[in-house]
């Protein structure tokens, strides 16, 4: 057995081993990521009136019975409103071996869009985390925080990595890497070793700076229509987003409670025998929180040629409770690195629908392109 997370070509496999099941539903050969899978919305979703999780004795099903108070069908594509949770089963079942266990996360455009969203599966009190063995159901919990949201049956908010044993990296472990095949760029340059920051994952900081009328960031707007993600269609981010400049000092002041979006200073570089995980808040950051974790999949941000500079990652933050500054280099998130159980025959950027490799801006594919933040 093969320590690490399972690569495309093994999560084939896996499609055809029936780990993964769709029931008459087939899965498209588009949805197997360089190191993960693409979970759907299944026909019907719970309207719930809060959050749960179920325990060791239960079933997620049984829990809703209490706290659901309507259902609705997804079909023909609905509405889901702000600030209500929703539950949908999955169209995607897990058969796993008794050594493969699971861990799901929002695709990177459904972070950028403010909806945070969890995997439930049954006889679990762990978000997100699905046990060695499990062959049981999936469930998506949904709640637009910012926007309403309108979706339909078939549409991926989630994915799903397997995972075989511990291939988490330590810190050591991380320096070696970075000494090989460097994991952070600053103008163009891999980062110095004495100027990483490490601390069980690697760092990554704000950038805020720049001339008064570069754009660093964008503000979410609360009150505007519905985002339709049901169709495809590019969608005008003027109606959905304002502008952020830095003030004198490279440093911004986010309002409590507001959506953000921001670039990181360093670019990412993700060599294609490791992935790499976007951590949720960290209490160290103080009153700011890095709202979603996030897959960073093999390849994401990597040169063959080695002549690369990374790719700046996508931060979506809120301030807690009370306004809060940001300076330009201020640490506000941390990245984990795995090692792959193999090298993933497609890497992140060489396949069609690699959407952010070498992104610009921070908005999501949804919108039609914004003026890019300055490199």
């Amino acid at each position: 057995m093969q320590i690490g997370v399972l690569p495309s070509q093994e999560l084939r496999e896996a499609v055809e081993n029936e780990w993964i099941v769709a029931g008459q539903s087939r899965i498209a050969p588009e949805a197997v990521q360089p190191a993960s899978i693409d979970l759907r919305l299944g026909e019907q979703a719970w309207v719930l009136r809060c959050s749960f999780l179920p325990d060791s004795e239960s079933t997620v099903e049984e829990k809703v019975e209490d706290l659901a108070f309507e259902r609705i069908d997804l079909r023909d594509g609905v509405t889901l409103e702000r600030d209500r949770p929703y539950l949908v089963p999955l169209i995607e079942q897990l058969r796993l071996p008794e050594h493969v266990r699971a861990k799901a996360n929002p695709k990177s455009s459904t972070g950028r869009l403010d909806v945070f969203t969890r995997v439930l599966t049954d006889r679990s009190h762990r978000f997100d985390e699905i046990a060695a063995g499990y062959h049981g159901a999936l469930y998506l919990e949904v709640v637009p925080r910012t926007f309403a949201i309108r979706v339909r049956t078939g549409l991926a908010l989630n994915q799903v990595r397997l995972l075989q044993g511990d291939a988490r990296l330590r810190d050591e472990e991380l320096l070696a890497l970075h000494e090989r095949s460097p994991l952070l760029y600053a103008d163009s340059k891999a980062v110095g070793e004495s100027e990483l920051s490490l601390a069980d994952g690697l760092f990554l900081s704000v950038d805020v700076s720049g001339p008064s009328e570069r754009i660093v960031a964008y503000r979410a707007k609360k009150n505007s229509l519905p985002l339709d993600l049901s169709t495809g269609a590019a969608l005008n981010w003027r109606e959905y987003w304002e502008p952020v400049h830095p003030e004198p000092g490279a440093r911004i002041v986010l309002e409590p409670e507001v959506f953000y979006l921001l670039l990181s200073a360093e670019g990412v570089s993700v060599p294609p025998c490791y992935a790499a995980e976007m951590l949720a808040y960290d209490p160290t950051a103080g009153e700011l929180r890095t709202h979603y974790a996030g897959f960073f999949d093999p390849g994401f941000g990597y040169s063959r040629g080695g002549d690369g500079r990374g790719a700046r990652a996508a931060l979506e933050v809120r301030a807690r409770d009370v306004s809060f500054m940001v300076e330009h280099g201020q640490p506000v998130c941390k990245l984990a690195f795995e090692r792959m159980a193999a090298e993933p025959d497609l890497l992140y950027g060489e396949q069609a629908g690699s959407s952010y490799q070498h992104q610009q801006s921070m908005l999501s594919k949804h919108f039609l392109r914004g003026p890019a933040v300055a490199a």
